[in-house]
């Protein structure tokens, strides 16, 4: 089960490129070499299963998966007969907190939020993700390995920095560390900026402006503010202390300079930025945000009113990672969910994944995915193709991650992440019997499936069992 190091420099997102590269040779060394045959394959680029299967992993990378009849010469892989499995790419979870609490009512053990912090957008889950955590198993044994995780917004509205992960068994599960920053605006953003969504605003538009002038010079120069305004078409100019062209008190922040630190890179365009975000009229405003800040990597989180701006954001070119499921409204920034709003988006090109945030568990990815197929059936609704489905939680998410040709794929070159099913894994009832990451097969074994075995055949006479695993 040993896995080269896959622990990335701080480099800019070129570096960051070839450094991921670097890291999928690194594995070569220590995966096995495979083909398994006799199976349904599902490549997760959007198309539909193939029967009588076949896919070849060497050195920890996909060479084949496709029709048998089109395989390569298989060399020295070892021979696995799939008996009538499926096999699909590794499911990529988007967002979730993986690796960062073992119970969540406990404090002591919960590290997804920091309320009481001083910091912010500085914060870094890279350091605390715990490749042992039993959430990370139990989802391992679904299916998921890999998956996008992140502190939530809790004393500001920046979450922190996110980092990509893979879900192996090894001590090494942070692939890409400050992968992307975490801001939420809507109602939650405002409630925690002080009551209002304009505060929310306010506040990240200061900060943007403070990391801006950060990164060009921290030696921030006084300015007369004597210039022309900028004329953004309104009855009342905006003032240009507030356009961000002019900084006249170098004293005048709000953010750590760790903060600011962290948000020079998401100003820049450099670092991803995800922003939860439900209601239409504030997916209209943050889209507007690009005018301001046009060089920002914008990937909207919820989106739950998505589907009625779905044009404004296919023309904005920003993906979702979107609600799946969301039928009724859990407040009033979500009147208009449904659970069309990831058919409809798909419909309007909008490049969008099954959000796993909205979910107590990402591991039912798959049956959210499920769903949306079935929805396609229901008169009036919009539904994915069976394709499409998978795509959502698999090579869509990884595309958005950043991740596109490496991972969440059955395509060569891609990592050797793959899951062999006893059934359609769209299906409820259909769960994971091999699970592979970097073409190394990984332990399905958790607390819950001992639990299951502890139990299976208890006697209603027997006494508790003593705890000795």
């Amino acid at each position: 089960m040993m896995k080269a190091s896959k622990r990335l420099s701080p480099l800019g997102a070129v570096g960051i490129a070839l450094g991921l590269a670097g890291a999928f040779v690194g594995h070569a060394a220590n995966a096995q070499d495979f083909a398994i045959t006799g199976v349904t394959v599902a490549t997760g680029d959007g198309s539909e299963p193939v029967e009588n299967g076949a896919v070849l992993v060497r050195g920890g990378r996909v060479v084949y998966a496709g029709p048998a009849s089109g395989m390569p010469a298989t060399g020295g892989a070892t021979a696995v007969d799939g008996q009538g499995a499926w096999v699909t790419p590794g499911i990529v979870a988007a967002v979730t907190t993986l690796g960062l609490l073992d119970v969540g009512g406990v404090g002591e053990s919960n590290d997804s939020s920091a309320r009481n912090s001083p910091f912010s957008a500085a914060l870094d889950v890279a350091p605390i993700v715990n490749p042992n955590s039993q959430h990370i198993l139990v989802h391992r044994a679904a299916g998921v390995t890999r998956a996008a995780t992140t502190t939530s917004p809790s004393a500001s509205i920046f979450g922190g920095q996110g980092a990509i992960i893979d879900l192996g068994a090894d001590p090494d599960a942070v692939m890409r560390p400050r992968a992307f920053q975490m801001v939420a605006l809507g109602e939650q953003g405002g409630r925690i900026a002080g009551g209002s969504r304009a505060a929310a605003h306010v506040l990240f538009r200061n900060a943007l402006r403070e990391a801006m002038r950060l990164g060009e010079d921290a030696q921030i120069p006084g300015r007369s503010s004597d210039r022309p305004e900028t004329d953004l078409g309104d009855d009342v100019p905006i003032d240009p202390r507030l356009s961000g062209e002019y900084a006249e008190r170098a004293g005048d922040v709000l953010l750590t300079r760790f903060d600011a630190s962290a948000l020079v890179p998401v100003v820049r365009g450099e670092q991803m930025l995800l922003v939860a975000v439900e209601r239409a009229s504030d997916i209209r405003s943050v889209l507007a945000l690009k005018q301001e800040f046009p060089r920002l990597d914008m990937v909207l989180v919820g989106a739950s009113e998505g589907w009625l701006v779905a044009q404004d954001i296919a023309a904005a070119g920003v993906p979702v990672i979107a609600d799946g499921l969301d039928d009724l409204p859990q407040n009033f920034e979500e009147l208009a969910a449904t659970q069309s709003n990831i058919g409809r988006l798909a419909a309007a090109g909008v490049t969008v994944a099954i959000n796993a945030s909205a979910m107590e568990n990402p591991r039912n990815l798959n049956q959210f995915a499920g769903n949306l197929v079935a929805l396609s059936r229901v008169p009036g609704a919009s539904g994915l193709s069976w394709g499409q489905a998978l795509a959502t939680i698999t090579s869509v998410p990884a595309r958005i991650l950043g991740l596109e040709g490496r991972a969440g794929a059955l395509t060569q070159g891609a990592a050797g992440d793959l899951v062999m099913w006893d059934g359609d894994p769209l299906e409820v009832g259909s769960t994971p019997t091999r699970v592979f990451i970097d073409g190394v097969e990984q332990p399905l074994e958790n607390h819950q499936s001992k639990l299951k075995e502890r139990y299976r055949d208890l006697d209603r006479g027997d006494l508790p069992k003593g705890y000795v695993w």
